[in-house]
This record gives structure tokens, C-alpha cells and sequence, in this order.
């Protein structure tokens, strides 16, 4: 027989019905977690889909301002940009060209969307002929070489109006080198935003697509992480924070919770996931073949990474995300 009172702890008093369920919830997801990524291309009037990322399009200039004014209208207050070149070269120097694809971008906004704040992925991989994330020595990426042309990106971005900067090349020294050319042009103000732990994941294929920065041989394996190793994470990201960064990332992010955790146990800066393009592309594939309900799995996946520790979240979802929020489905 049971006897009054047992069990005398009931924690499914607190699950019995939506509304107590979201007075004692934990984690939510809100607009001011969310930045949506950007793809701007040459050419006029484009508008073109991402073949493996559905639902995500590639804008030329003159297109871009539409579509941020879109995501500024559901309520999300940044995007990250990156951009496709019309040419290519050794070195990437359509990155710090006042003509480059990202400089007109970022002028345009500036005019047309002002109050958007506009953060600025900062590597060469798209702008490449060869598609590494640097200057090429003997088919490897020069590290040093490399930190002087981001030093000359990131200025250049800085004078046509980008608020943040990205560096995603997982250069050694690139948040020291970065802060110290930002600094001396007289834009302390500027913050960055290090990729500090990114992994050379099998998750990135769909944005390699969506980019056109493939790499022409090889891969970036000698600069991008190991996924077998979390000490390193941390070391990483320990680095950029002594080196001047103000915001450090994880890259990939669902299966990479653990190193999200550690970092945000480890530091005191706010921490970014990157949803990256994969897990985006997967659940949308799966979804189309009805395997399992989309919006539930995109949520669930979402709120892992908060759950975990992240400030921030860079997702393709973002709009679909900020959406459901301003209908009150979230």
C-alpha cells in the first residue's frame, strides 16, 4: 500500500500544463540571441537560392538591402556578411579593396538599413583562386604572411561601416594582429569576434556552395581544429581572449555542446554557436521527407546550444526562428 504523501517529491507538478511549464523554463529563444547570415554575390538583380541550402539565397548589392530590411523587420538586430568576388586572385585582395564586394555591401546598408548592426566575416577563402584561407607558401597557408592582409581587411571594413569583425581563419595571432591594425586606423571602437574554436568539420559543405570557397586542393586541416579535441578548444579560445577579443565562437555547434560549455564555463566574454550550414541542410532534408517534424527539431536543436552556454547564435534559421517568436509560438 502507499502511504500519503509518496513520493514527496513530484517534479512533474512543474510539467502538468503549458503555462507552469513556461514559468519555471530555463532556456528560451529570443530575437536578441539571433544573427542571420548574409551571402552577397556580383551581378545585378540576383536573387538565387542555395541548391543544398533551402530557403537560403545569394543577393547582389543591389538586392541585399531588400532582404536585410526583411530580417530587420522580424525583429533580429545583426547579420553576419560574406561575400562572393566577380575575380579571384593568390591573395584574396578583393578584401580590402574599397571596390569589394563586401565595401559596397556594407555601404549600401549603412545607407539603407542604419539601424542594423553589421558584422563582417573576415577570411580569404571566398576571394582565393585557390580557396585557402591565406597567402599560399609551397602549397601551405604563410600564417604571418596571411596577418598582414587581414590587418588590411579588416581596416577596409571598418572605414565602409562594418560595427563588428569575424576573423574565421583560425590564424595564430590573427586577434592580436587584428585589434592592433583596427586600433592604430582609430577604430578601437570596432569589436571583434573570434572564431576561436573551429573545427575543420564535414559540416561545412552546404556553405562551401552556398560561398564558392571549396578549397582547389587539399584541405584546412592544418589550421582549422581537430574534432577529436576539447583541451585545445580551450586553449584556443584562451588565446584570443588574452589577444583582444570580445566576443569568442564555437563553429560547428550541436555536436561540439561540450566544448560551447567549457568555453563558457572558462571565460567571461559572450559565446557564440554557429549553427552551421550541415546541421541546418539536414534538418531541412529530412523534414521534406517527413522523417521528423522540421520546426520542432529546429527549436530543440536551438535551444541545445543555449542550453549549453551560448550567448549568441549565428543560424540559417534565424528568420524562421524569429518568425514563430512573433507569432507566440516560441
Amino acid at each position: 500500500m502507499i502511504t500519503s504523501g509518496f513520493p514527496f517529491l513530484r517534479p512533474r507538478r512543474l510539467r502538468r500544463n503549458e503555462n507552469i511549464r513556461r514559468l519555471v523554463r530555463e532556456n528560451r529563444i529570443n530575437h536578441d540571441d539571433l544573427i542571420y547570415p548574409i551571402f552577397v554575390r556580383y551581378g545585378e538583380n540576383v536573387v538565387e537560392e542555395v541548391p543544398s541550402m533551402p530557403g537560403v539565397f545569394r543577393y547582389s548589392v543591389d538586392k541585399v538591402a531588400d532582404a536585410v530590411k526583411e530580417v530587420r523587420d522580424l525583429g533580429i538586430p545583426a547579420v553576419i556578411i560574406f561575400g562572393i568576388p566577380e575575380h579571384k586572385d593568390e591573395v584574396g585582395s578583393d578584401t580590402w579593396s574599397d571596390e569589394g564586394i563586401v565595401q559596397k555591401t556594407l555601404r549600401v546598408l549603412k545607407k539603407e538599413v542604419p539601424e542594423m548592426y553589421l558584422i563582417t566575416d573576415v577570411c580569404f577563402c571566398e576571394y582565393t583562386s585557390h580557396g585557402h584561407c591565406g597567402v599560399l607558401h609551397d602549397h601551405e597557408v604563410d600564417n604571418d604572411a596571411t596577418l598582414e592582409n587581414l590587418q588590411k581587411q579588416v581596416v577596409s571594413h571598418a572605414q565602409n561601416g562594418a560595427d563588428m569583425v569575424a576573423p574565421s581563419g583560425m590564424m595564430d595571432g590573427m586577434v592580436r594582429s587584428i585589434r592592433i591594425a583596427l586600433d592604430d586606423a582609430g577604430f578601437s571602437h570596432i569589436p571583434i569576434m573570434a572564431y576561436s574554436a573551429k573545427f575543420a568539420s564535414a559540416f561545412y559543405g552546404p556553405f562551401r556552395d552556398a560561398a564558392e570557397s571549396a578549397p582547389s586542393f587539399g584541405d584546412r586541416r592544418s589550421y582549422q581544429m581537430d574534432p577529436a579535441n576539447s583541451r585545445e578548444a580551450l586553449k584556443e579560445v584562451l588565446m584570443d581572449v588574452q589577444e583582444g577579443a570580445d566576443v569568442v565562437m564555437v563553429k560547428p555547434a550541436l555536436t561540439y555542446l561540450d566544448i560551447i560549455t567549457k568555453v563558457k564555463e572558462n571565460t567571461l566574454l559572450p559565446v557564440c554557436a554557429y549553427n552551421v550550414s550541415g546541421e541546418y541542410s539536414m534538418v531541412k532534408a529530412a523534414g521534406k521527407l517527413g522523417w521528423i517534424d522540421e520546426k520542432k527539431v529546429m527549436l530543440e536543436s536551438l535551444i541545445s546550444m543555449k542550453r549549453a552556454g551560448a550567448d549568441i547564435i549565428i543560424t540559417y534559421f534565424a528568420k524562421e526562428v524569429a518568425e514563430m517568436i512573433n507569432r507566440g509560438e516560441v
